[in-house]
């Protein structure tokens, strides 16, 4: 079941879309005005609902990973030193 995040998030998607109709986008439109405060929902990543054990083997990978700049290890390595 989405979440009422990722549900906003499609009909942003829907406005941005040079693909979609008119009419398609003027229902997004109103769907956000009407039911999510103009699209102003929390996020669907927060972590308070996220496995830590799977959070840390993200961050341990990204340290590891050959192709992570040097900055975004060091930013990993914080956030796993913070846990």
């Amino acid at each position: 079941m989405p979440t009422e995040a990722q549900v906003a998030g499609g009909h942003k998607a829907t406005l941005n879309n040079p693909n979609t109709s008119q009419g398609a986008k003027e229902h997004s439109k109103a769907v956000l005005e009407n039911e999510f405060n103009g699209g102003n929902v929390p996020k669907a990543g927060d972590d308070e609902n996220k496995n830590p054990g799977n959070i840390a083997g993200g961050l341990k990978a990204a340290i590891n990973n050959p192709k992570v700049s040097d900055e975004a290890k060091q930013s990993a390595k914080d956030r796993l030193d913070n846990m």
